[in-house]
């Protein structure tokens, strides 16, 4: 098994997901959720800035168990969720949904859809979802599984009923073993119904 500073995704500072969750603007007790975010360092980070309201959802138990183990005492302070993101039913809004090389995974209209469906029930009205995905000029698989690519077009038209595009931007991501993934990187915000 590859260690976490050899997978693909590894990042040692997330800086492109940290920018856009401080551009939120949001309180430091807002509450903020990062899916597919086991084994990612966003949550360290998001602690050492001083966000206090934090969950990571993740499918992989062991990938939890890992994030614990770094953090030590400070995991106590994050709501750790195993679940897919398709099963998960959100117990509370939140004001930010973090999702960063988790979306690109669901290739099926049946599992996009519900994806769509409960990042809407998990934001709070006005909140922010800020998405990573691989790009048209990404991967075509990631870990030796099937993945579905986007580009900017793509994701507003995706999510237009629910939220409205706040900026997007394509992103090179360059791997451990120095290989380059494409990325693009897109803010929403959750319409006010009327």
């Amino acid at each position: 098994m590859k260690k976490l500073t050899e997978v693909g995704w590894y990042q040692a500072r997330p800086e492109l997901s940290l920018q856009y969750i401080e551009e939120a603007g949001l309180a430091k007790e807002a509450k903020i959720i990062d899916v597919g975010g086991g084994d990612s360092l966003l949550v360290d980070h998001l602690i050492e800035l001083g966000y206090s309201n934090l969950t990571v959802l993740d499918v992989s138990q062991k990938a939890i168990e890992r994030a614990k183990l770094r953090l030590g005492l400070k995991g106590d302070r994050v709501k750790w969720i195993c679940s897919d993101v398709t099963d998960f039913i959100p117990q509370e809004p939140y004001d930010l949904w973090h999702d960063r090389a988790c979306f690109h995974f669901l290739t099926q209209e049946e599992e996009i859809e519900t994806y769509s469906l409960k990042v809407s029930q998990g934001l709070k009205t006005e909140g922010v979802f800020v998405l990573g995905t691989f790009s048209k000029s990404g991967p075509k698989k990631c870990s030796g599984l099937e993945i579905h690519q986007y580009d900017e077009l793509d994701l507003k038209h995706l999510f237009s009923d629910e939220f409205d595009l706040i900026h997007c931007a394509e992103s090179v991501h360059l791997t451990p073993a120095m290989t380059k993934q494409n990325y693009v990187f897109c803010s929403f915000k959750k319409k006010l119904k009327i």
